[in-house]
């Protein structure tokens, strides 16, 4: 539940619009309310200032759709990563408000949109393969209200088409590096940017990439100052940080 909805509440009650049983029936799922197989954090949006996020990956699409029922009682926003088809089908079937990055697997459902932030996040991937995570994290900052711009393909392979866009990288804000193989984009860009870079490794590569672990340990040993490090095809948590840093 956000904030302005409790304060509506509070609101109706003192103007004499609800009465304090009605009242408490609305916030009596406050902080969280247990569904058996989950316990839906309607307080986070009043403590982080975000929703609490669905994610899908290894949920049943009627699970899924459950969580997303519940919040939208609380008239909170539904963002669902690692979100398939079938769950975009379900949830379009509840709300038509709905949204699907297909490439990003993120559904949202959003109230109201949020007026864009005057910073701007830029994202850059290293390679195509990268896009599903690049495209996670742009989804996520769009629910979230960060303008999120995209630099894609612009890996060290082919420097040059990095280095060409140096304008863009430094009016950005704050910066989301997507890269797997070896991982060194993060450290190029932090080399070059005054912003917050925040590395994302991704799971691309051939055999001895162990599925992202040698760009993740590209990015922790990075020499560049200013880097932080997400886990492995977390573009969700660099969205959140990003959004975060941006909004301060």
């Amino acid at each position: 539940m956000k904030p302005e909805e409790i304060e509506k509440i509070l609101r109706f009650v003192k103007e004499g619009r609800l009465s304090v049983e009605n009242a408490l029936e609305r916030l009596k799922h406050l902080p969280y309310e247990n569904i058996e197989f989950a316990r839906i954090d309607h307080h986070r949006h009043l403590r982080q200032g975000m929703p609490e996020v669905i994610y899908s990956e290894g949920k049943r699409v009627d699970q899924v759709v459950k969580i997303a029922q519940k919040i939208l009682e609380k008239k909170g926003d539904i963002i669902a990563t690692r979100a398939d088809s079938n769950i975009y089908e379900a949830l379009k079937a509840i709300d038509k408000r709905v949204e699907y990055n297909e490439q990003g697997r993120v559904v949202t459902i959003i109230h109201k949109k949020k007026e864009v932030s005057k910073g701007t996040v830029l994202i850059i991937s290293g390679g195509t393969a990268d896009l599903p995570v690049a495209e996670e994290s742009r989804a996520v900052l769009d629910a979230l209200g960060s303008k999120a711009e995209t630099l894609y393909d612009v890996g060290v392979a082919g420097i040059h088409r990095l280095l060409d866009n140096r304008e863009v990288i430094h009016k950005s804000r704050v910066i989301i590096v997507v890269a797997g193989m070896d991982g060194a984009l993060a450290s190029v860009v932090g080399g070059l940017a005054s912003q917050p870079v925040i590395a994302v490794p991704t799971s691309s590569g051939y055999g001895a990439s162990f599925g992202g672990i040698a760009a993740l340990l590209t990015m922790l040993n990075s020499c560049a100052a200013g880097v932080a490090v997400m886990n492995i095809d977390n573009g969700f948590g660099a969205a959140c940080l990003a959004h975060k840093i941006n909004t301060l």
